[in-house]
């Protein structure tokens, strides 16, 4: 990678939309305006750079728009950026407006497209954790996170008043496809019975047993969270396992979706996010490339891309025992 001057820059939301988007982008184009750079939005992630969708942008561009949801970027996949011809295409269109240097705003997915493309036509990149799974090796928050799993607290809250009021059980699904952050916090702290995540095998027959011991205590409120992507399923296997073994314990199913992907993003998705956005710009400027920024121990931490595609967040296994010595 030649250490060359960045003087207009480009960026990106890719993948899916994580609630602080928003704010890392408005800290993108705002600090490199205060540098001097000009600043291009590019819409619709990878799919703009290829179909040519671009946009320059001032200050006022990113006016009002810190507490809002969603992405203004937009975001999609994009099938032809995965082949080199759409990748070549996407360069031809960026050079024609001289952008040298790009934040890519997105997950792992994202990651790795910027990698292959800032290696196959030396383009500095650099990498916004920006998804609500918090999978990303590398740091301790991910932009959209908190409001994710704030979301999903305030509901499940709100279905434990009506599970307590007719003793029953219910089974709540929380996004997760490949990581069961959302359901391991929002479970923990919710006092969730058990969590079910992608991340830890499944015996649901502890599950039947834990079930039958409680309801002989006369504990009738129970609420079980499961990440989407648990090896044994959803919400609507797992309640259907349940019934088949317990069929005289009511059982209801509670899918929350993508309400968690949406709403205003908390205070700490909005300060986290300007503080990446910022030094996102501040590593084009001084020549570091090719890397992704995260926050470790309340640092700024960078991680090469190469390393953050390879990596996954692991959970720790003290808080699967927080879990079953919470839940008693």
């Amino acid at each position: 990678m030649t250490s060359k001057k960045v003087k207009k820059i480009g960026v990106l939301t890719s993948g899916g939309d994580s609630p602080g988007m928003n704010a890392a982008i408005r800290a993108v184009v705002r600090t490199g305006i205060y540098h001097g750079l000009e600043v291009y939005g590019i819409m619709r992630g990878y799919s703009g750079m290829v179909e040519d969708d671009i946009i320059r942008m001032e200050g006022r561009s990113v006016a009002n728009i810190i507490q809002r949801g969603g992405t203004i970027l937009k975001t999609s996949r994009s099938d032809e950026f995965m082949e080199y011809e759409g990748r070549k295409k996407a360069y031809e269109n960026l050079s024609k407006r001289g952008i040298d240097g790009l934040v890519i705003i997105g997950g792992d997915g994202s990651f790795r497209g910027a990698q292959i493309f800032s290696n196959e036509f030396d383009i500095p990149c650099i990498g916004l954790p920006g998804t609500i799974d918090k999978d990303i090796a590398g740091t301790d928050f991910t932009i959209g996170f908190d409001t994710a799993v704030n979301t999903a607290v305030e509901a499940i809250d709100k279905v434990r008043d009506t599970a307590d009021s007719h003793n029953r059980l219910f089974i709540i699904e929380v996004m997760g496809r490949d990581a069961g952050y959302i359901a391991l916090h929002s479970g923990i702290a919710t006092g969730a019975e058990n969590i079910l995540i992608p991340e830890r095998k499944t015996n649901v027959n502890d599950i039947i047993l834990s079930l039958e011991e409680k309801e002989k205590r006369k504990k009738l409120v129970n609420l079980i969270i499961v990440a989407e992507g648990d090896e044994f399923g959803g919400a609507n296997e797992l309640s259907a396992y349940i019934k088949s073994k317990l069929p005289n314990l009511e059982v209801r199913v509670c899918i929350l979706g993508h309400i968690q992907r949406g709403g205003s993003p908390t205070c700490m998705d909005r300060l986290i996010a300007s503080r990446m956005g910022y030094h996102a710009v501040e590593c084009l400027i001084e020549g570091r490339y090719n890397l992704f920024v995260g926050i470790l121990n309340n640092k700024m931490h960078y991680t090469p891309l190469d390393e953050a595609v390879k990596k996954k967040q692991r959970i720790n296994d003290e808080w699967m025992k927080i879990v079953k010595i919470l839940a008693t």
